[in-house]
């Protein structure tokens, strides 16, 4: 066996010892810190300079939405 077959057979022993909550979680929790980042950018940086004010011109109100709904989704899963 070569070097790399070695390095493989290592990596995959240890990550399939990872539980798979632990995966669920950090996962999710990823999602979580997207979705807190997400709300926590200005206004001027998700709504297009010059808008004409429509509801859906800020982007942090759309992309909140699709990101609860992944995080909704992978939680029942």
């Amino acid at each position: 066996m070569t070097p790399l077959h070695q390095f493989g057979e290592l990596l995959r022993d240890t990550l399939s010892n990872i539980p798979l909550w632990l995966v669920r979680v950090l996962f999710i929790g990823t999602l979580i810190a997207v979705l807190i980042w997400l709300l926590r950018l200005p206004r001027s940086a998700t709504t297009p300079r010059g808008g004409t004010t429509r509801w859906d011109e800020n982007l942090k109100t759309t992309a909140s939405i699709a990101l609860l709904v992944q995080i909704l989704i992978y939680s029942l899963l």
